[in-house]
């Protein structure tokens, strides 16, 4: 996984500056354990596990949960919401792309918007069809970047695009090759599903998500050298006060939480 460093740094700031609450992660928990059919002996792995958004509903639940993560920071992130760690609960500090269990291990494995991270998907996902067990359910999940910060991420673009080093931010982003997830589990012979687990209403004022920027929240931001990313945060905040009139402005609109199962049942 490339961007550990990324997910060090940002790690204090994580939480707050994405936009799966913690009742959310509540109500998904429940619609993942509805579409999984989970008995009280479902185990569960979620490799990129970060902070424990996505799986602490499960483990508070009383299911069998193993996360697995590149980030130090991250899994510490984890551990400071926890008194103890459950018996139900196991953290491996590792890197996701190669894991280290044996065939057919888990029932269930979830990813959420993490598969870009992975150097290899292909072989990233040899590894999630290898330790699924027969009949078990891989979970390719993503929270659905929202309309409002879609928009608020074009403008930092715009300016962006002005400095130098942006022809090497564009070079980099269509480099990535096309992570082909239906395409690779229909020829392993799954099925597959797309669900809409949550759809609920996300608010920030313009300064909230100005301050997310400046705090380098997002993997953009790190791409950015800091000379150029101060000059353009400069200037993308006169845009803002430009643009919206005030700082104090609020920015709503539909978050979803998407998934799409896979599954030989």
């Amino acid at each position: 996984m490339g961007q550990s460093n990324y997910y060090d740094n940002i790690a204090e700031i994580y939480d707050q500056t994405r936009w799966l609450t913690k009742s959310i992660a509540e109500e998904v928990a429940d619609f993942i354990l509805t579409l999984v059919k989970a008995t009280p002996e479902t185990t569960f792995l979620e490799p990129g596990v970060g902070t424990g958004l996505n799986v602490l509903p499960l483990v508070r639940r009383g299911y069998s949960v193993t996360g697995i993560d590149v980030s130090k920071e991250m899994l510490k992130q984890l551990y400071q919401k926890l008194h103890e760690i459950p018996k139900n609960l196991r953290l491996i500090h590792a890197d996701a792309s190669q894991l280290p269990f044996p065939d057919g291990s888990f029932d269930v494995v979830l990813t959420v918007h993490m598969l870009h991270t992975v150097s290899n998907w292909r072989m990233f996902l040899n590894e999630i069809d290898r330790v699924l067990k027969l009949q078990g359910f891989y979970l390719n999940a993503q929270w659905v970047t929202l309309p409002a910060r879609r928009k608020f991420e074009h403008h930092f673009r715009a300016i962006l695009s002005k400095y130098e080093g942006s022809q090497v931010l564009k070079q980099v982003y269509e480099s990535i090759d096309e992570i082909k997830v239906e395409e690779y589990f229909h020829n392993k012979g799954y099925r597959s599903n797309y669900l809409i687990a949550k759809e609920w209403t996300v608010s920030n004022t313009v300064e909230e998500l100005l301050g997310f920027y400046k705090s380098r929240a997002y993997g953009l931001c790190w791409l950015v050298p800091d000379e150029t990313f101060y000059c353009v945060m400069e200037e993308f905040e006169e845009f803002c006060n430009d643009h919206y009139g005030s700082l104090a402005v609020e920015l709503s609109s539909e978050a979803k939480f998407e998934i799409w199962a896979y599954t030989t049942s």
